[in-house]
């Protein structure tokens, strides 16, 4: 029946096509999706590391749209050429509150899974929200329970090691040892009540790393151990000075390279993370760039600055991590980074960071820069904007995109812009996703209509 039901989507799906167009090569091929979901209900994408490290699995939470994730409590992998399902984790305990989980990621090296978890002792009074969740780590292997990927500390005598608040967005390292999140501080979060502005919880960026393990004596909902070490990884404050380097939010960060990046001086730096970083121009008005930090190997604490923080201090960078700033756009006609919200992305071998910006006309494009620096590379050309997230392909060579309704392959080496998809009814979500050997993307549509419109997973291959 399965087999009958894929055959039927096939036959009323959508037929992908390359047009000729002045930027696009003018040979033509075939590409036909398939859809791997069909359940009655969401099945959304994280926008980073869906595919399990053979390319046979991709994982999935249950949300039907990115905003659910208070109320979401299942996380789930589907089999590409199967159709199989299996649940590898359910939230205990589910309220209207909390916990809620979402944002699933596969480790690029092991069968293991990093999601979103809230707290769980998520109540009417104390909901879901940007300090209560972490990083809850399950195995794809033996579903059920989770171990906490970072420890959480928010008592007398704060932890080395911990932190004080919530993560997002996680990401793997490229060899899949540490951990990339976006951070927002709890204490802040109720010093903030208190200061009439003057102190604000300031989103900024994380790293966990597997120096040690960090151990919580009283453990509760609330503060708990963690499987890795973690530190914040850049350096955010209430007031940036106009025509600095200071930021007061960094987010939206990838990982630069798969083994980081080359320097000039041709020594490697292992870790880096590229992120977005808000300043202020000549006018006081904020400009979002690109910044990127340099993380050393050893993380130890600066002179008199505990990585930890204290209950009137932000936790801080560990010594020896340099904060740099990329891009300089303040002169452009539309300034800064802008488009749809998307992580940054850099090139496998870490020497382009890529990002969005408007052309002169106002469309979205999607831009270059090295990561030793130099001048902003324009990478598109469409007649109209970059709508979701881009990805790049696992060998450097390709980007996926999606613009005019469509889904377009971009050559990163000439830059012809090739468009396999007529306009789709319904737009693809969030972005188009490489399998790990680059034969295949995967990607969110809804199908259906009415109270019976649920997100649901394709694929399509990917022959040249």
């Amino acid at each position: 029946m399965r087999s009958i039901a894929i055959l039927s989507m096939l036959c009323f799906g959508v037929t992908f096509q390359l047009l000729a167009q002045s930027n696009v090569n003018n040979s033509r091929f075939l590409m036909k999706e398939v859809q791997v979901t069909f359940g009655p209900y969401g099945h959304t994408l994280n926008a980073t590391q869906v595919f399990s490290p053979d390319g046979l699995w991709v994982v999935y939470d249950t949300r039907n749209d990115d905003t659910q994730i208070v109320t979401t409590s299942k996380i789930e992998k589907v089999n590409l050429k199967s159709g199989e399902i299996v649940t590898l984790y359910t939230a205990k305990n589910q309220t209207p509150y909390g916990p809620g989980v979402g944002a699933a990621a596969w480790n690029p090296s092991r069968d293991e899974v990093i999601f979103i978890h809230g707290l769980e002792n998520c109540t009417e009074s104390k909901p879901y929200g940007f300090t209560k969740r972490f990083g809850a780590i399950v195995d794809a292997l033996k579903p059920g329970e989770f171990r906490h990927a970072e420890a959480r500390c928010t008592t007398y005598p704060l932890a080395v090691g911990a932190l004080r608040g919530g993560t997002h967005a996680h990401s793997w390292s490229g060899e899949g040892t540490c951990i990339s999140f976006t951070y927002n501080d709890d204490l802040f979060t109720n010093l903030e009540k208190n200061s009439n502005g003057a102190i604000k919880d300031l989103r900024t960026i994380g790293m966990s790393v597997p120096a040690q393990s960090v151990k919580m004596v009283n453990e509760n909902a609330e503060n708990f151990s963690g499987t890795y070490f973690s530190f914040v990884a850049a350096t955010v404050t209430e007031d940036p000075k106009p025509e600095s380097d200071e930021i007061d939010k960094a987010f939206d960060e990838c990982w630069i390279g798969t083994n980081g990046y080359l320097k000039q001086n041709g020594g490697r730096q292992k870790r880096a993370i590229a992120f977005q970083g808000n300043v202020r121009d000549s006018k006081n008005q904020v400009v979002t760039e690109v910044f990127f930090s340099d993380v050393p190997e050893r993380i130890e604490a600066m002179s008199n600055l505990p990585l930890q923080g204290t209950f009137e201090t932000r936790p801080n960078v560990p010594a020896g991590l340099t904060q740099t700033r990329l891009t300089h756009t303040s002169d452009r006609k539309f300034p800064g980074l802008q488009g749809p919200r998307c992580r940054l992305r850099t090139s496998p071998d870490g020497s382009s960071v890529y990002f969005h910006m408007k052309d002169d006309a106002g469309f979205v494009q999607i831009y270059r820069i090295k990561t030793i620096g130099g001048d902003i590379d324009r990478v598109t050309d469409f007649k109209g904007s970059v709508q979701a997230q881009y990805n790049i392909s696992p060998d450097g060579n390709k980007l996926s995109c999606i613009s005019e309704n469509s889904l377009w392959i971009v050559d990163l080496s000439t830059k012809k812009m090739n468009v396999i998809s007529t306009p789709l009814a319904e737009p693809i979500i969030g972005g188009a996703l490489w399998s790990p050997d680059g034969k295949q993307l995967v990607f969110n549509r809804y199908v259906g209509s009415g109270d019976k419109r649920y997100l649901q997973i394709f694929t399509v291959t990917i022959d040249r």
